[in-house]
């Protein structure tokens, strides 16, 4: 696949902001299709970056949109649009944060994302995976991952941030109630999001499962996002208490942070688990071609009250042979679809079947 982006849009103060894919080729020189392979899994063979724009096949806008509306440099990005339509050429884009900018309609546009709400129905917005390292892979865990065996109580982990406050959560309702007030006053570029206390929203979800006494419930609660842990995240102990909780469990509580999305899904399907997603009106990646209830245990957040029954009644009708089934066809999932290399594989295979007009 050819793809054009325009270089003089990279800002490399706000290399973080990239559109992902770029950031396996905008590199030194030194850096090495072999190097690309080896740390992103995508080759200049599959994704041949040209010059100009009528060589290309697709048009990457550079930076995303949080970038664009930050530095106050929209309508340039806005131009390069309307010159890629003009050349009949789709355009790439990434609205990724906990916070997605609003956008105008553009036909030839096509906006990856994870936070958001289906239900808002924005054509050309579609989902995309959080893009994590393979620990698994990187700590030689291959075979031990599918050593969690089958018992009649389901173990249900989750390591991470809660909190029962209902100060807190009033805290957290009013913050996000004066963000959705500047986007609609046009302050902000920012869409607006639904006012809900998600601290609290986990917390009461775990003291239901632990209320349930047919549930085995490993729960490490943080009072703060990685404990704290600002610096040196990977090699900090925190860390490996986090897989190690996903590894000793069969299910893992995944349900939203402050945007309307969850890291903890795609870490728990790396790690060849089962999310006991709690869905609420979010995007997931690929859903057109993956059916997610084959792959989680599936809570609408309206049913959230019954997510001890509704885990119980899944948990039932596994067996040995299924739950390791299962455990295989996650991390097997995550490994062809939702990596870098695989999501944006899909992503050719599928504009070359369609073939963009």
């Amino acid at each position: 696949m050819k793809i054009y982006f325009p270089s003089q849009h990279y800002n490399a103060k706000y290399r973080r902001l990239v559109f992902p894919l770029l950031k396996a080729f905008i590199k030194n020189e030194d850096f090495t299709d072999a190097n690309r392979q080896l740390i992103y899994g995508v080759s200049e063979r599959d994704f041949e970056m040209v010059h100009t724009m009528n060589d290309a096949q697709i048009v990457i806008l550079t930076m995303s949109w949080d970038y664009y509306s930050m530095t106050k440099q929209m309508p340039l990005a806005y131009a390069l649009i309307e010159e890629s339509r003009q050349t009949r050429k789709q355009v790439w884009s990434i609205n990724n944060g906990d916070f997605g900018v609003k956008l105008p309609y553009f036909e030839n546009l096509v906006v990856f994302r994870q936070s958001g709400y289906t239900s808002n129905k924005i054509i050309g917005h579609v989902g995309f995976p959080s893009v994590i390292n393979d620990y698994i892979s990187k700590n030689h865990l291959e075979s031990a991952f599918l050593n969690r065996g089958y018992n009649a109580q389901p173990v249900v982990g989750f390591c991470g941030q809660s909190n029962a406050s209902k100060g807190n959560a009033l805290k957290e309702m009013v913050k996000q109630s004066l963000r959705n007030i500047r986007s609609q006053t046009g302050f902000s570029d920012l869409e607006t999001q639904k006012v809900l206390a998600t601290s609290y929203l986990r917390e009461s979800l775990l003291k239901q499962l632990e209320k349930n006494s047919a549930i085995d419930c490993r729960f490490i609660k943080r009072k703060q996002h990685r404990a704290g842990v600002m610096k040196h995240k990977e090699g900090h102990s925190t860390t490996t208490e986090f897989y190690n909780n996903i590894l000793e469990s069969q299910y893992i509580l995944c349900v939203r942070g402050a945007g309307n999305f969850s890291v903890r899904f795609y870490e728990t399907l790396m790690m060849g688990r089962i999310p006991l997603y709690v869905h609420t009106d979010g995007f997931l990646p690929l859903s057109d071609i993956i059916n997610w209830k084959e792959h989680v245990v599936w809570v609408d957040y309206e049913d959230r009250h019954s997510i001890s029954e509704i885990l119980l009644d899944f948990h039932n009708q596994m067996n040995q042979d299924s739950l390791k089934a299962l455990f295989e066809k996650n991390r097997k999932l995550w490994q062809e679809k939702l990596t870098l290399s695989g999501f944006f594989e899909v992503q050719k295979m599928k504009f070359f079947k369609y073939d963009y007009k």
